[in-house]
């Protein structure tokens, strides 16, 4: 499942999309004419975004991203910075755009942004210690400690079982803290945490449910930028078709998940 606003930080940045149109002029203009496009992103949020062994900023969104530059005959500037506070990077201007598996799922959130033609779907899953033997679903974590995010989906999602949030930054440090058993259980999207679990046998942790539900994450911008999402889209659907998308699936996830 993708990361999405939280009520909580969309009434901190809640302005109308006219409002925003004005301020941005022509994303695809100011694009074209600088030559570049700068791209908010995590870094921190493996397989997505995240840094390899020889410290590159790699990961299917980051490399998805760089094939859609590569289209638009534009270079690629990315901006690392934390989740909680990306969005409203994006909003104030730091960002042409974001790449971070980010859906527009709220109507509180597309009041705000659009996005691209969707470039990856997946779905939210449940992880805590392996000793953990209280949860099965997610009903069971009321109650119980989640690390999360508080701007995201899967904030919420904890929050709407009655689990008792305790923040993080990203995913890595929830991680950490149910190992070192301040949190129980964290949401987060499952190919992620599929992604950890596989590179780190050894981690004490474990899936306990997983949504049969999934979310397509886009290229997010602006309202009021439909022409330069549009050839973001046209961008995306080319990469699709020739197959791009699809090599990058497997070599971060093993398969293609540009397709639901």
């Amino acid at each position: 499942m993708i990361k999405k606003f939280s009520i909580l930080v969309f009434s901190l940045l809640t302005f109308s999309a006219s409002s925003v149109a004005l301020a941005d002029g022509s994303l695809l203009d100011r694009i074209n004419a600088k030559g570049t496009i700068t791209v908010g992103t995590e870094g921190t949020y493996a397989p997505f975004t995240y840094h390899d062994a020889s410290g590159k900023l790699t990961g299917y969104d980051v490399e998805v991203t760089r094939a859609v530059a590569e289209k638009l005959g534009v270079k690629v500037d990315f901006k690392e910075t934390q989740w909680d506070a990306m969005l409203a990077g994006l909003k104030a201007g730091r960002f042409d755009v974001v790449a971070n598996q980010v859906g527009l799922t709220t109507p509180e959130r597309q009041a705000i942004f659009d996005k691209s033609k969707e470039y990856s779907w997946s779905g939210a899953m449940l992880l805590a210690r392996s000793d953990e033997t209280r949860i099965s679903n997610p009903e069971d974590v009321k109650g119980l400690k989640a690390a999360q995010t508080l701007s995201s989906n899967y904030g919420e999602l904890a929050q709407k079982y009655q689990a008792q949030i305790v923040p993080i930054d990203g995913m890595a440090q929830g991680l950490l803290l149910i190992q070192q058993k301040r949190a129980d259980v964290t949401f987060n999207d499952s190919l992620a945490l599929l992604d950890y679990l596989k590179k780190n046998p050894n981690s004490g942790l474990k899936t306990v449910w997983e949504s049969p539900e999934k979310v397509g994450a886009g290229i997010v911008a602006n309202k009021g930028n439909d022409e330069a999402l549009a050839k973001i889209s046209e961008a995306i659907t080319q990469l699709q078709q020739d197959g791009t998308l699809k090599r990058l699936g497997e070599q971060f996830f093993g398969r293609d998940i540009s397709v639901k």
